[in-house]
């Protein structure tokens, strides 16, 4: 499933991995939500994490998070 979920990846360098943060669910679920040794694996665990929560929300009826849209001035 493809989302349109926003992401932020930031290397930590005391954990020594990718963290990502997904700023729509703050206040939802716990973050950082996912992690990897490489960056590609922080985004398919954020990918995961992004399922799994509307697959839950979904099961209890629960209205997910609004995705937010990047407006660039043209």
């Amino acid at each position: 499933m493809i989302s349109h979920y926003s992401m932020s990846i930031q290397w930590s360098e005391t954990d020594h991995v990718y963290q990502v943060t997904i700023p729509e669910f703050v206040g939802r679920v716990m973050q950082p939500c996912a992690s990897g040794e490489t960056y590609t694996d922080a985004v398919h665990e954020a990918q995961a994490c992004i399922e799994t929560c509307l697959e839950v929300w979904d099961e209890n009826g629960e209205e997910p998070p609004l995705v937010r849209s990047l407006v660039l001035a043209g």
